[in-house]
């Protein structure tokens, strides 16, 4: 029977963690795991022990970004209002992403990372399947939306924005924009998903 890590460890983890997002947010990816145990305040030595490689630090970084998505769409199911509701999860979304530079050079450099901790999260994908079914039954929604566009979506903010970068480029006009794309009002068709649908 394996045994709960200790708080200490669990603490030191969490440092760890941050200071990888401080570290990779200035330095990029290439930044040194001594300078990450430095900014944590603890030896190279524990920062192997919780992450004995970068790769491991990046998917942690993915896996603790889409456990806070995953936290924020059941926060927005106890909306009342279904296309409220869905809004302020994709702003929330947006707004994470916008906000974390080390997720965007995580996503640029390994998207391969982030698709895998996505794929695990089924919670949030229930979530968000939910999200979209109630603001779709309530007619704000189009109808032709399908939950995987909204990962999709959120991914192509994240990455024009992020690629970009500087004050002109401001998630917010561009989520603003997606929204009201996604509206019932006014729409278009859409042309049909590839027969493999979305990766």
């Amino acid at each position: 029977m394996s045994r709960r890590p200790r708080a200490d460890a669990l603490r030191n983890r969490a440092r760890v963690l941050e200071a990888a997002r401080s570290c990779f947010a200035k330095a990029g990816l290439e930044a040194q795991v001594d300078e990450i145990a430095r900014c944590a305040g603890v030896g190279v030595g524990t920062v192997y022990r919780h992450f004995p490689t970068k790769e491991a630090l990046y998917q942690a970084l993915a896996a603790d970004h889409f456990r806070r998505l995953a936290d924020t769409a059941r926060e927005a199911l106890d909306g009342e209002h279904a296309w409220e509701a869905f809004s302020r999860f994709m702003r929330r979304s947006a707004e994470l992403q916008s906000s974390d530079r080390a997720l965007a050079e995580v996503m640029a450099a390994q998207p391969e990372v982030m698709r895998d901790a996505g794929r695990n999260r089924a919670d949030l994908h229930a979530a968000v399947a939910e999200l979209v079914s109630r603001a779709q039954a309530a007619g704000s929604l189009r109808p032709d939306i399908v939950p995987a566009d909204v990962p999709m979506l959120m991914c192509g903010i994240a990455r024009a924005t992020g690629a970009a970068g500087g004050p002109g480029m401001s998630w917010e006009r561009y989520l603003t924009i997606v929204l009201d794309g996604l509206r019932f009002e006014g729409r278009s068709s859409l042309p049909d998903l590839p027969a493999e649908g979305c990766a």
